[in-house]
């Protein structure tokens, strides 16, 4: 019941809206870097944009049930970064799409879904054409989606809240090298989707 009185708060509704978008744009993300054959998934319309969706029910399950967990706390401003993150076969990363948002939690306004989804649009047609800035990588490839959190999850506090574990994912030495794909800044959603690779000396090793 508090989920669904949040949902009617500014906050709520915009949370529900990212997390949507959020998993429209994942999938997008894991078929343009070609992890599994074409087959695995089909052609739909999400904002009046050709996107694709996964068909095989454990991927999209992947999908959908842990970008849907977040959304609790993206409505309470606790998630700085939704990255999806390519490994290779010794468990270091290659390559990172980072989702990087901040909500004003202050902001008392209603929220025109409308033009919000028209906002969020445009990254989905940026994305479909960002294949260039992108690296190829290699067959024995795996990939995760991580959430980065300003303030941790206590255990127990939500069953959500259980459902998110600490990575022991392998950090680079270096800070990365960044390239922006696209940017939104405006009342109450800042989004920002770029890319993050290794620097040239790590990606030597």
């Amino acid at each position: 019941m508090e989920r669904r009185e949040n949902q009617k708060t500014p906050q709520g509704q915009i949370a529900r809206v990212l997390v949507e978008f959020l998993e429209v744009a994942i999938t997008s993300v894991v078929f343009l870097k070609g992890v599994y054959p074409s087959g695995a998934f089909e052609r739909r319309r999400y904002m009046n944009v050709v996107v694709q969706r996964a068909c095989h029910p454990q991927l999209r399950y992947y999908i959908h049930a842990t970008v849907s967990g977040l959304l609790p706390f993206i409505q309470k401003g606790q998630v700085e970064r939704v990255a999806v993150i390519f490994f290779n076969a010794d468990n270091i990363p290659l390559e990172k799409f980072i989702f990087k948002l901040a909500m004003n939690l202050s902001y008392g306004s209603s929220v025109e879904e409308v033009d919000l989804q028209f906002s969020l649009r445009s990254f989905m047609s940026k994305l479909s054409i960002s294949e260039s800035l992108t690296k190829k990588l290699p067959p024995d490839c795996r990939w995760e989606i991580t959430a980065y959190f300003r303030s941790i999850p206590e255990a127990g506090t939500s069953k959500e809240a259980d459902l998110w574990i600490s990575t022991d994912t392998k950090q680079w030495q270096q800070p990365p090298l960044i390239t922006p794909i696209k940017s939104m800044s405006s009342e109450p959603l800042c989004l920002q989707l770029y890319l993050e690779h290794p620097c040239l000396s790590e990606s030597l090793l």
